[in-house]
């Protein structure tokens, strides 16, 4: 069964921005930040239990309790561990799609080095099982929107 659902993710420095081709908006922003609590739950004081990992937004609330990272730098991932959390809270919590039922297309920074674009590639294939991978500079994509 052929699907045509595309998810469309842009993975900045700052936040992630992932949704569905065809729609105006996306449909989901977060920041692209990954925590790991300082303390065990039993060393903590607080009443609220953490989770192993803490992606995007939740890590606002605890910054406090968590060892934060950036996984993307410049626009180019440097921890692709992290990556994968930020992709799994993206296409699991926030769009909440099966990625082996869909084609993704992913922004690329001018002058990313070749390895990242294929393990960009690699990631989104062997790990989500997705239909269908295509990856572009953002700035091309821009021009696409304006239709020129």
């Amino acid at each position: 069964m052929e699907s045509n659902k595309v998810v469309v993710c842009d993975n900045g420095t700052g936040y992630v921005k992932c949704g569905f081709a065809g729609e105006n908006f996306p449909t989901s922003v977060f920041p692209c930040v990954v925590g790991r609590p300082l303390l065990r739950y039993e060393e903590s004081l607080q009443e609220q239990e953490l989770t192993d990992i803490v992606v995007g937004a939740a890590c606002a609330d605890l910054r406090h309790q968590l060892d934060v990272s950036y996984p993307v730098t410049n626009g180019i991932v440097q921890n692709w561990d992290d990556m994968g959390h930020i992709w799994d809270h993206a296409f699991y919590s926030e769009l909440k799609v099966d990625p082996s039922e869909c084609k993704i297309l992913l922004t690329d920074p001018p002058l990313n080095p070749v390895k990242n674009r294929e393990q960009m590639i690699e990631t989104m294939f062997e790990k989500y099982n997705f239909s269908g991978v295509f990856i572009q500079i953002q700035a091309v994509l821009s021009l696409y929107a304006q239709a020129c």
